[in-house]
Formats: structure tokens, sequence, C-alpha cells
């Protein structure tokens, strides 16, 4: 009944006692989705849902410790929670005999986890979830191509350029530091920036300071060679 009432206009869900959505999560928590196949979609449907993960984190007791920066989230949590989504997502592609792309992830319960964690988490929890998903971009295999794909994707369904900006400074704040960078890190910047589907250029934030677009200009430099760089600024309008 629950995962009914969850699919019913959002009102309903502040009749939910807290204790029975914790006893649901417990439960499905204990059955173990890889051990039992048949709750791994009811399990999904019910974390991705828009409005239970947010009343679940907001019950969390070490939510409710301090306001203090550091004592918020749990950041354990995050990175847990990001990694195992994303493999099972990549297993279930793979079930369905298809790679991780940009077509393949989409429509499915994983990628609606992810969105509504961007979209719903405040300017600090966002940034911890896209750090965790950065931590995922190493060496070339599939599961590097999926998180580089979701993280695309988030900047490209982003409902607001705050999303898209603080996407930007995750990559950047790992591209600014000495080499070598993550193959992964790399190749995600790289489509970023060159692909015209992004018009990462195009946005406010690459234009807000001379100082920030010269900093752009330089990353892209690096990664991909000054003649390119400059092939892609330009059909772009950006220098």
């Amino acid at each position: 009944m629950l995962l009914l009432e969850l699919n019913a206009p959002e009102h309903v869900l502040e009749t939910i006692n807290f204790q029975t959505l914790t006893a649901f999560c417990n439960t499905f928590h204990i059955l173990r989705p890889t051990k039992a196949p048949g709750f791994v979609y009811a399990w999904l449907e019910l974390i991705s849902h828009r409005i239970f993960i947010a009343r679940m984190l907001a019950h969390t007791p070490q939510q409710k410790v301090s306001n203090e920066p550091g004592n918020r989230y749990n950041l354990q949590l995050i990175n847990a929670l990001v990694l195992y989504v994303g493999t099972q997502a990549i297993a279930h592609i793979h079930n369905k005999g298809s790679t991780p792309s940009m077509s393949t992830i989409t429509h499915s319960a994983h990628m609606d986890i992810f969105q509504n964690l961007a979209v719903d988490l405040d300017t600090e929890g966002r940034y911890l979830f896209l750090n965790a998903i950065a931590n995922q971009l190493r060496y070339p295999n599939s599961h590097t191509h999926y998180f580089s794909c979701t993280m695309l994707y988030l900047f490209a369904e982003a409902n607001t350029e705050a999303i898209q900006e603080q996407i930007t400074r995750v990559l950047l704040e790992r591209l600014i530091v000495n080499r070598p960078h993550p193959w992964g890190l790399l190749i995600t910047f790289i489509e970023l920036i060159k692909n015209p589907a992004f018009k990462f250029w195009n946005h406010e934030f690459v234009h807000c300071a001379p100082e920030i677009e010269k900093l752009f200009q330089s990353v892209a430099q690096c990664c991909m060679g000054q003649k390119q760089a400059q092939q892609v600024m330009e059909g772009t309008g950006a220098s």
C-alpha cells in the first residue's frame, strides 16, 4: 500500500507515519535486493520517489545534530548510495544487451534517483553528491563511462544554471591540480566543453569575470591542446 500511496498526490505522504517509512526501509534492506530480485524494482521505486529521500534525510539523526559545515550530511552514505545505484544501473543496462550511453541511461529509476538528488538537495548536499559521481570517473571501462554519461546528462537536463555551474565547479576543481588527471575526468570535461549540445560556452557563469573566462580557456587548452581548444571556442563564439 505504501508503494501505491507514493504514486498519489504529494499531500498523501504527510499522513504516513515516519516509523512506517523506516520499517519499510529496514525491511527492504534486510531482504537485500540482490538476493531477492523481485524486490529490486519496488526498492528503486521507493527510494527514487521525489519526496521519500528528502523526508528520510530530514529525519536522519546526524542531520539534526548541528547545522555547522561538515555535520549536516553523511558523506559515506552519499558515496555508497551513488556507487550502489550506479552499479545496479550498469547491470540493468547490460542485462538488456546494451552498453551505457546518453540514450540508455535515461528514463530509468536509477536516473530518477540521481536527478531528484541533484534538484532537491541544497547547495552543500548537491556538491557532495556531484563529487561522489566525480569520484567514479577513473580509467576506461563501462563503470567510468556510465558515470561520465550521468554527469553530462545531469548538466544537459538541469532545470537551473546553478546546477550546471556546480557540475562545472566539481570537474574544474579536479583539473586545476597537478597532473596526471584521471582519464574519465578528462573525457567528461572535454565532452562538456566541446559538444555543441551542451552549449557550455554560452552560459553566464563562464563569462562572469575575465579571470574566470581565462581560467576556463586555460584548462580547455590544457585538456585538448591550444589549437583544438581555440577552434572549439571560436566555433561557439566564446572568443
